[in-house]
């Protein structure tokens, strides 16, 4: 999956896919593997649904795998087990206890790679921004008669060394779109992954793994589960990453 234009052919192929899907599950295979088969296979890096839009591949790098899950599950309907599907999405919890290598194999070696650029560049620096702002708000207690940034803008300048708004609005300008007082959930994760890019580009490689470490300590804290089912994936260095 790269992101690209999408080919009239490719709505065609996805759409046999998810016949596919469905056709398998219905005849007794685990509807896990069969999802995860589909993933590896599905050709679209984007869609629109009904009204909704699906970006499955981030920053054109970092591919968004739950996001592609949900919008097969929701598909399938009642072909899967209600609270599965919900452990699968909510949590990241996965109904099959799989190995790395057999997780890995089953999402083809191109799109893990690609996932495990979303897992630090999004999941993980999302991660880190709570990390910093814990810190700041623990700071900003122990000082009440200061005068404080908001804890956002000052975790923005402990990361990036720049405000908030000027990052996104560089960002914006990059991505040739326009000024806005609102950011979707897509831009969003977008802005996150060019942070964090931006931070391995300008920050001290000894600070970006040290605050990679801090950022997989707070995971594990606050998604358990999640942390449990990616297992060995939260070992791997930041070197994974493939950032050009």
């Amino acid at each position: 999956m790269s992101a690209r234009a999408v080919t009239r052919e490719e709505p065609v192929e996805a759409e046999q896919l998810l016949a596919n899907l469905h056709q398998e599950i219905a005849d007794g295979k685990p509807w896990f593997i069969a999802l995860m088969q589909t993933i590896a296979s599905w050709p679209l890096p984007e869609e629109t649904v009904g009204k909704r839009h699906y970006r499955y591949l981030v920053g054109g790098e970092a591919f968004d795998w739950l996001l592609l899950a949900e919008r097969l599950c929701d598909a399938l309907g009642d072909l899967i087990p209600r609270e599965e599907h919900e452990a699968l999405l909510f949590f990241g919890q996965l109904p099959l206890d799989l190995s790395e290598e057999e997780f890995r194999r089953l999402m083809g070696h191109a799109k893990y790679r690609a996932h495990l650029n979303y897992l630090y560049g999004v999941t993980l620096e999302e991660m880190l921004h709570l990390v910093i702002e814990e810190d700041v708000y623990k700071e900003q207690r122990s000082r009440v008669w200061e005068n404080h940034l908001s804890v956002d803008e000052d975790a923005f300048q402990r990361l990036y060394g720049r405000a908030r708004q000027d990052l996104l609005t560089q960002f914006r300008g990059e991505q040739g779109m326009g000024d806005d007082t609102t950011i979707s959930l897509t831009e969003a994760k977008e802005f996150t992954y060019w942070l964090f890019k931006y931070r391995l580009r300008y920050c001290d490689p000894a600070r970006v793994a040290s605050d990679t470490r801090r950022a997989l300590t707070m995971l594990r804290r606050l998604e358990p589960c999640r942390a449990r089912c990616l297992g060995n994936t939260l070992r791997e260095p930041p070197s994974v990453i493939e950032v050009p």
